[in-house]
């Protein structure tokens, strides 16, 4: 691995383990054994790393959190997909338990960040519209729409929140897994009884993740 990739990896566990406000260039390249010099040679200030890391979280969206409307036909497609939204949390998660003040640092940044949402709803519209395809839910397309951007808003707000509910509350994957839960609680007083089972099965299963990350 290089050594600008190095950096990008270092960066983003210590933001996640410590916060990004408590994170300097310093702390980065003393956890990496290499003197600030080097790390400058590759990253100007702790704002190219992040938007790098950006870069990724982009890159993961655009590859592997992007349902295919012919895939979404079963619980189990659905459970890929949720798990994309899990793993896209996890990896991130000091991006979203920080993104307000990462995002008025940097305008740019906050452009990319707009794409990026962008392109996460319409792949949330692709989900629900096959569920409606399924008769899985029976929303117009206006309904299809607030759904979406609610569901959106959870994903995106939801370790922001539990931040804010208990500020020292260390992020685990449980609670990223809650997240899924209530995404899943949202979705479910709208579907067909057929809709409902597919919902309560993937209930099941991550309360499951819930209690077993929990012990």
């Amino acid at each position: 691995m290089k050594t600008r990739d190095k950096i990008i990896h270092a960066a983003l566990e210590l933001f996640n383990d410590g916060g990004e406000p408590n994170v300097t260039t310093n702390h980065i390249a003393a956890h990496m054994g290499i003197s600030p010099g080097n790390l400058y040679y590759h990253f100007r200030n702790k704002e190219e790393i992040i938007h790098s890391i950006f870069d990724e979280y982009a890159q993961d969206l655009r590859v592997r959190f992007q349902p295919r409307e012919e895939a979404v036909l079963s619980a189990d497609s659905l459970l890929q997909y949720l798990d994309a939204v899990f793993m896209l949390m996890w990896r991130y998660r000091f991006f979203y338990a920080n993104l307000p003040d990462i995002l008025s640092r940097d305008p740019v940044l906050q452009h990319k960040y707009l794409e990026a949402q962008e392109n996460l709803h319409q792949d949330i519209m692709v989900v629900m519209r096959h569920f409606r395809t399924l008769g899985l839910v029976t929303l117009n397309d206006d309904d299809l729409l607030s759904l979406a951007t609610t569901l959106k808003l959870v994903a995106t707000s939801w370790i922001s929140y539990q931040t804010a509910q208990a500020p020292k509350a260390k992020i685990t994957k449980a609670v990223i897994y809650q997240g899924v839960l209530q995404m899943l609680a949202v979705i479910r007083p709208l579907t067909s009884e057929e809709g409902r089972q597919v919902v309560l099965q993937l209930e099941s299963h991550y309360c499951d993740q819930v209690e077993r990350d929990v012990s």
